[in-house]
This record gives C-alpha cells, structure tokens and sequence, in this order.
C-alpha cells in the first residue's frame, strides 16, 4: 500500500550551484548535477547567464584561428579612454573597428600578453619579446627601449604587475626566479635612480621554484611560484622590504587566473581554484578550496588547455570567470557569499571560446573571441540562441529502498516570456529522460508593481511577470531526477521555485 501524496519544495532550486564532487544521494537538494550556462541571481535563484554582443566588425584582420588574446582599457590624463587588444600577432586599438598599432619593423611570434596600465602610460609584455609602451606624448605604441625617458635595458619578462608606485617584471626566460622593478612612477626607466631586482633562489622555501604570477595585496608583494608562495612587505621601499611569510606547496599554475577580488586573492593551484586569504591561514593544507564542488571536473581539463587560460572578477556581476578556451568552457564562480565550508557556488558555461576579458572602468565586462572584442550583454551570443540546462541530483525523498510514482510537478518561473522549456523526469539514474515541452506566457503588462518586477533598475524589466506551469509526469522509480532545458533567445528566465509531489510506494 503507498503512503499518502508526499511534497519536495524546492525554493530556489540549484541555489548551492554545481557539484559533481560529492555522493549525489547524500547531497543537499538545492545543489544541481548540471548547471550550463546558468549563474545564480542576487535572489539565489538559478537562471540564464547573458549573452554576448560583438562589438568587432573587421573580424578579417584577427585572422581564422587566433581572435583577442588580451584587452585592456588604457585611460590617460585627461579621462580619455582608448582600449588596446592583441591577437593574429598583432595589436590593437579600438573596438568596433580594429586598428593596427604595432610598431613598425617589431615583430611578434606569440599572442600572450600582460598589459597594465601605469601612470597614464600602458605596458605590453610577453616572454622573449622587447616589451612595449603606449604614452600619450608619443600618441603611438614603441618599445620601452626607444622611448625617450628609457634607461637601461627593460627585461623581456612574461609578468609584469603596476605597484607601489613602479613596474615590477618576473618570469623572464633563463632568469626565472629573480623579479626586477622599474624607478619610482616612470616604467620606462630600468635603470639608476631606485630601479633594482630581487633574487629568490635562497627564498623559494621549497628551495626551488620559477616565478609566475605577481600581486599586491593588503599593502604586500605576493609571489606566487609553481609550487610556492612569497610574501614581502614594504615594497613602497623596495631597497629595504622585508620577507613577511613563506608558503609551502600550494602555487600558481597560470599567470591570468590571479584576480583581487577584494578582499582576497583568487589563483589557479594544482589543487583548483584557491583564495590566498586561506592559504595564509591554513598554510599547505588543500582540503578546503573555492572549486571544491567541482575540483576533479576542472583539473581534468586544465592538461588540455593548449591555449593561455584567463580570468576576470566583476564586483557588478558578483562572479569569478576562469575560462578554459581549448575546451570551450568556462567556470562561474558566485563571489556573493561562500557557502559553510568556504567553497563557492558555481556554474558552467559551454559552448563558449572565451581568451580574453578586461572589466572596463564603468564596470563594462569585455570578453574576447575568435570574432574579436564583445560585452557581456542582452540574452544572445551574438544573435545566435544557447541552451540552458538545469538537472537535480537523484531525490530519494529520504529513501533510496522505496518506490517513487510522480504526480505532479509544480514550477514557478521569472521572465522567459513566451519561451519553450523542455521539462524532463527519470528514475533510477537513467540519461534517458521522459520529456514534457511547456510554453511560458507572453505579457506586455507588469504583474506586480514593486521593487524587484517594476523599476528600470530591476534584474527584469517591467513586462516579466510569475508564470506557474503544472506538469503530470509518468513511471515510478526509486530515486527521481527532474531536469529544465531551455533555449535561451533575448529574454532572462529565472527558476524560482519546484514543487515534487509524489506517491511513496512499497520497499523494492
């Protein structure tokens, strides 16, 4: 004999994000075993990430392979603002068109740069190439070594990082664990004044290590090796700053995952995405780390990478994106609020060939593509549609050993008007599911006129209304898995909440 009707609400369904790290039977069932192209809103609610907008329209000189490798807004003296990007071997300014300013008789081999902007000069560097410099006096890009306040001989280095008051360089080829800094407020100047280098070999506390990425952080001089950490303090004076702390086996693998997010550093390890502020505290120990939901996913995909990985921190976004452009994914991590054991929510985004992103000073998000530069923006990837997916891990409503018989499913949407969503249920961890297609409603007038639905700064413009949708599944099972697939096409769609209701049957 079956029990009575038994109810799951789900509120906020995926509010934890993506984990595919832990037992899904032991999981909280506000975590999701598939989260693509979603991010989790200010309500927590799992929902569409945006699109993107092409701004390039002379794709034709990124070549066919390569696309924006790096972009970097440069803004000078007077507020002026003119952004720079690389790619084809090349570089770049402007958006929309693309104009060609690499120097004459310069020639490029690699698109890997580390652009910074520097007392309203902006600097190009990459391994085994002169480093470049665009001034406004100059109006156009040079070497360093030709520029007229230039002394000394600026090292060829693979990092740079605009700090303290100097350039600092590091990751040089066959000097790998030295960094050298330029004199005060003037990057072109390599030489004299209070320009100097610091050797690490004797500090590496592994005893060995290579520079990869450099930070300022909290007033110190973070150094991130392959394998290790160095802390300096002091480094307004550099002469005589001072070694603050050392960490032991926990590195940088890639220069572009370092991002401040703040209050803290994020980098990319051999352990997954970590935050500096609890390695400080927890010294080695990889147990806890922001990717922990999803860490053995992400380090099966960085071996592939051929192509350089990259990052961005958007405050206004909330989110954390280090996208793997050889796999065509990218990983969101939600800044907002860390859940109980320090990791973050995250999401996916698949399908995507992201190599580059610079947040600009309005807080405009660049993202960069075989196409060129695009805004993170509206709810297409360049006119074209992308799929949402959203799949529960397996419900047992709190017995694996009895028979579950679906009744009725109860969804509460935001926005998607007049969308298709393909709603799916399975048991028994099956990959083949029972599919149902449901049409959002289509309304010009706002259903409520608060706050959230009704302002011009809302999430969702004022013709987004509720839209509940009942759906009567079939079969029965011992654990269920309920799934959404939506085409995203120009508007947002949020899921608020899913209501399960289900006959409880006999022990199998």
């Amino acid at each position: 004999m079956s029990s009575p009707l038994q109810n799951i609400t789900l509120s906020a369904p995926g509010f934890r994000g993506l984990n595919t790290q832990d037992s899904p039977l032991s999981l909280d069932t506000s975590f999701a075993s598939i989260a693509d192209n979603c991010v989790i809103d200010n309500y927590g609610r799992i929902g569409a990430r945006k699109g993107r907008v092409l701004l390039t329209e002379n794709q034709a000189i990124l070549g066919t392979s390569v696309g924006t490798t790096a972009i970097k807004e440069h803004i000078n003296a007077t507020g002026g603002k003119t952004v720079f990007s690389t790619g084809n071997s090349l570089i770049f300014s402007g958006t929309s068109t693309l104009v060609d300013v690499t120097p004459a008789a310069y020639t490029v081999t690699g698109d890997d740069w580390k652009i910074v902007n520097f007392n309203f000069h902006c600097f190009f560097f990459q391994r085994d190439h002169a480093p470049l410099v665009y001034s406004d006096d100059a109006g156009s890009v040079t070497t360093v070594a030709t520029h007229p306040h230039s002394t000394g001989t600026p090292p060829n280095g693979n990092e740079v990082l605009a700090a303290f008051g100097r350039l600092w360089v590091g990751d040089i080829t066959g000097n790998t664990s030295t960094i050298y800094w330029s004199d005060l407020l003037d990057g072109t100047k390599w030489s004299g004044g209070s320009t100097g280098s610091l050797d690490l070999t004797n500090v590496w506390p592994t005893g060995y290590d290579e520079v990869v990425a450099l930070a300022a952080h909290n007033g110190f001089l973070i150094i991130f090796g392959k394998n290790s950490i160095v802390i300096y303090s002091g480094a307004t004076s550099p002469s005589t700053m001072v070694l603050s702390d050392t960490i032991a086996n926990v590195g940088c693998t890639h220069r572009d995952s370092v991002q401040n997010v703040g209050t803290d550093l994020l980098f990319l390890s051999n352990e997954g995405l970590r935050s500096l502020g609890r390695v400080i505290q927890e010294k080695s120990s990889p147990v806890r780390d922001i990717s922990k939901n999803v860490r053995t996913d992400l380090l099966s995909l960085i071996p592939l990478q051929t192509l350089g990985i990259k990052s961005v921190y958007s405050p206004e976004e909330a989110f954390y994106l280090l996208s793997l452009p050889s796999s065509s994914v990218v990983y969101c991590f939600d800044m907002r609020v860390p859940l109980e054991d320090g990791s973050h929510r995250v999401t996916v985004w698949t399908g995507v060939n992201l190599k580059a992103f610079d947040r600009l000073d309005d807080g405009t998000l660049y993202m960069g593509n075989i196409d060129g530069i695009n805004t993170y923006s509206g709810y297409l990837d360049d006119t074209v549609t992308y799929q949402l997916n959203y799949f529960t891990n397996p419900l047992d409503f709190g017995d694996s050993s009895r028979l579950k018989i679906l009744k009725e499913l109860d969804l509460i949407f935001i926005g998607g008007q007049n969308t298709q969503v393909t709603v799916n249920w399975g048991y028994d961890y099956t990959q083949s599911y029972t599919k149902e297609v449901i049409t959002l409603k289509n309304s010009l007038l706002a259903e409520f006129n608060i706050a959230e639905f009704n302002v011009s700064e809302a999430e969702y413009g004022a013709s987004i209304i509720l839209d509940r949708k009942k759906v009567r599944p079939s079969g029965s099972g011992n654990v269920v898995t309920l799934g959404l697939t939506v085409t995203v096409s120009g508007v947002p769609i949020s899921l608020q909440e899913m209501n399960i209701q289900a006959l409880i049957g006999r022990i199998l």
